[in-house]
C-alpha cells in the first residue's frame, strides 16, 4: 500500500521571527499554501490512496475558518484518498475547534482522544488524537493489535523518549514501548526535525518554521508491504533557513562591518541568521546594526564574539587599565556574575578608559 506522511504544518501560525521583517510573515503563509497544494498534487497524480497528517495540521489559536475552507477543497481533489488526521498540542480535538465544529470532507477522518482503528482493504489504521493542549496519557502503549498478519499502521502525535517537565506533556512514548506494539508503521508528528527510526517516522514540519528547523523540509512517501517498508522523502519547501558565521577579529569599527554584511553573496529563497563570532575590537549594538543591513532575507544577527583583551595579562599591569580589570573581576567573582555579564562591563569600562 502506498501513502504519504506529513506533520506540523502549522497553517495560520503568526510567524512572529519573520513579522519583524515587513510582510515576510504573509508571505510565508502563502508558502504553506504553495507547498500543500505541491502534497495535495502528488497524491492526485500518484494515485496514493493514503494521506496520514500526524497532528499541528493549523493553529487553533489563529486558524481561520477562510483557511480549513481551502484546505477542505483541496482535499475534495483527491476523493479517492483516504485522509487520516490525528490532532495534537496545537491543533486539539475540542469544543469550538475546527475539527468539532467544521463540516469536513467525506473523505477525512479525524481521531479523538479515544483510541480508534479503521479497517481498511490493506490495513488496520488506529489513531489516536489530543483532546486538550497537553496530554500526559499513556494509552497508546495499551494498544492490542488483533491481526497481526494484516498491516497495522499507527498515527498519533507524540513525544518519542520525552524527558523533563515539559516534554512529558506530550503524549511522552518511549521507542521501546511502540516497537512492543509491532506496529508496520508509525506515522509521528510534533518533532519538526525529521527522524526516521525503521517503522517509527517523524516526517519534520511541512516547511521550516525558524531558526531552530534549518535543513530541507518536506513530506514522506511509504510503500509499504508486510514486511517490507520502503519510504522516500520529498522536499517540498523551496525556502530554507540557514545560519552563516562571519569572524569579526579583524573588523574595525561598526562600519567596516556593516559593508562587510552587506557585501555578504546570499541566496533568494534562504532567510539568514548571521552569528558574529571571534574576538571583537569595539562595541557591537545588535539592534542599530539591524537597521543598516540591507538585504531583507537577514532575519537576525547574533553576536557571540568575546571581548579583544587579554584580562589576564591586563590585570596584571602596573596601570589604570590593570587596577580596573583586576578590582572588577575581584567584585563580580565575589557576587556570581555570569561571564556574559562580566565580560559586558568591561568591555564598557575599558571603552570608557580608551578615550
Amino acid at each position: 500500500m502506498k501513502f504519504v506522511h506529513i506533520a506540523d504544518m502549522h497553517f495560520d501560525t503568526p510567524f512572529t521571527t519573520l513579522n519583524t521583517k515587513g510582510d515576510f510573515g504573509k508571505i510565508r503563509r502563502l508558502d504553506q499554501r504553495k507547498v500543500f497544494e505541491k502534497i495535495i498534487k502528488h497524491v492526485k497524480e500518484n494515485k496514493i490512496p493514503y494521506l496520514f497528517i500526524a497532528g499541528d495540521f493549523y493553529e487553533h489559536n489563529t486558524i481561520r475558518k477562510s483557511t480549513i475552507e481551502y484546505i477542505n477543497e483541496q482535499f475534495k481533489t483527491i476523493p479517492e484518498t483516504n485522509i487520516y488526521i490525528s490532532p495534537g498540542n496545537h491543533d486539539p480535538y475540542v469544543k469550538g475547534s475546527m475539527y468539532y465544529d467544521f463540516s469536513w470532507n467525506e473523505n477525512v477522518k479525524i481521531f479523538t482522544s479515544k483510541i480508534e482503528k479503521v479497517e481498511t482493504k490493506e490495513a488496520t489504521i488506529y489513531g489516536y488524537g489530543f483532546s486538550d493542549f497537553y496530554c500526559s496519557t499513556l494509552e497508546i502503549e495499551n494498544i492490542k493489535i488483533e491481526n497481526k498478519d494484516k498491516i497495522n499502521i499507527l498515527i498519533t502525535h507524540a513525544d518519542l523518549n520525552a524527558s523533563g517537565k515539559t516534554n512529558i506533556s506530550y503524549n511522552p512514548i518511549s521507542k521501546s514501548k511502540l516497537k512492543e506494539l509491532e506496529f508496520d508503521y508509525i506515522a509521528l508528528g510534533h518533532i519538526h526535525k525529521q527522524e526516521i527510526q525503521e517503522e517509527i517516522v517523524y516526517p519534520g514540519s511541512t516547511i521550516a518554521m525558524g531558526f531552530d528547523e534549518l535543513g530541507k523540509h518536506g513530506f514522506i512517501e511509504g510503500n509499504l508491504e508486510k514486511g517490507n517498508l520502503k519510504l522516500n522523502f520529498i522536499p517540498v519547501d523551496n525556502k530554507e533557513f540557514k545560519e552563516l558565521e562571519l569572524d569579526v577579529t579583524n573588523i574595525n569599527d561598526n562600519e567596516q562591518l556593516i559593508q562587510i554584511i552587506n557585501n555578504i553573496s546570499l541566496k533568494e529563497n534562504c532567510f539568514y541568521k548571521i552569528i558574529l563570532i571571534g574576538k571583537r575590537n569595539f562595541e557591537i549594538d545588535i539592534l542599530n546594526l539591524s537597521k543598516l543591513i540591507e538585504n531583507p532575507n537577514i532575519l537576525k544577527i547574533k553576536n557571540k564574539t568575546k571581548i579583544n583583551y587579554s584580562l589576564e595579562e591586563m590585570q596584571n599591569e602596573y596601570t589604570l587599565k590593570g587596577i580596573f580589570v583586576k578590582q572588577i573581576i575581584e567584585q563580580m567573582q565575589n557576587e556570581n556574575y555570569t561571564e556574559e555579564q562580566l565580560e559586558k562591563i568591561l568591555e564598557i569600562g575599558l571603552s570608557v578608559l580608551d578615550k
